[in-house]
């Protein structure tokens, strides 16, 4: 039964070649286990680009391996969001740019900014492997958090995991997460890291909620990208920061 769990998570959150469709409802009553796929992701992702000698192209082939296990499906709900935080005319006005299939300035600038953060972030890490590995276990537990706690303001597929969610399972998704300490990375970066994963869906849950009246699966996604990006830019910042 945890095989068919962890085969519906990875069909979800990768397009990996897993064989025939699992059932969904293994997925949706167990969003607690999304970390799971991060050390997938991060690790299948950073072994494409580890072998690398030069930083720049290490980094973006990490970075398009990423983007290629994923299907580039979340970062897909990042641009929406940039569209609809920049939108005009009210709550109303905001939700149909979030949520049309149009990609306008807005997410042409929310992309961009995420993938120059993500892309000088690896371009300085010395362990891009173990750095990527972090960065995606620690982007699913962000959505994790986001999809238990973020209330939907339409039914969509987000409506749907949010039922099937638990107050706990951001906690069970942190106890996913608690291998990274044995990762070889110093424990200050990677409380950084921890922390920043805390933060932005918790201040994208106050921004969704305000801008939108609520969260949607673009949000969500969007959580993943930008918190693998914070995560990326704490392993590196904090090593280098006379302050630490």
């Amino acid at each position: 039964m945890l095989l068919n769990r962890l085969r519906a998570l990875l069909q979800f959150t990768t397009i990996l070649p897993l064989g025939r469709t699992v059932d969904f409802s293994l997925f949706a009553d167990h969003t607690y286990l999304y970390p799971l796929s991060g050390y997938v992701i991060g690790g299948l992702a950073g072994l494409a680009a580890c072998w690398i000698s030069i930083p720049e192209i290490r980094a973006a082939v990490a970075l398009i391996a990423v983007l290629g296990i994923t299907g580039a499906n979340h970062f897909d709900g990042l641009l929406d969001l940039g569209d609809g935080l920049m939108a005009h005319g009210g709550k109303e006005g905001r939700i149909r740019a979030l949520t049309d299939r149009q990609i306008g300035t807005g997410g042409f600038a929310a992309g961009g900014t995420v993938l120059l953060l993500t892309f000088a972030a690896l371009s300085s890490s010395p362990q891009v492997l173990w750095a990527l590995i972090v960065g995606e276990v620690l982007a699913k537990f962000s959505m994790a958090f986001l999809t238990a706690y973020g209330t939907p303001f339409h039914d969509g597929l987000h409506a749907l995991l949010h039922r099937q969610s638990k107050p706990w399972f951001p906690v069970a998704a942190g106890i996913c997460c608690i291998p990274l300490a044995l990762l070889p990375l110093p424990y200050l970066p990677l409380l950084g890291a921890a922390i920043a994963a805390v933060l932005i869906p918790l201040l994208l849950l106050s921004i969704s909620q305000r801008q939108f009246g609520g969260v949607n699966g673009d949000v969500v996604g969007a959580s993943g990208e930008i918190t693998r990006a914070a995560t990326l830019c704490a392993l590196v910042i904090i090593p280098a920061s006379a302050l630490f």
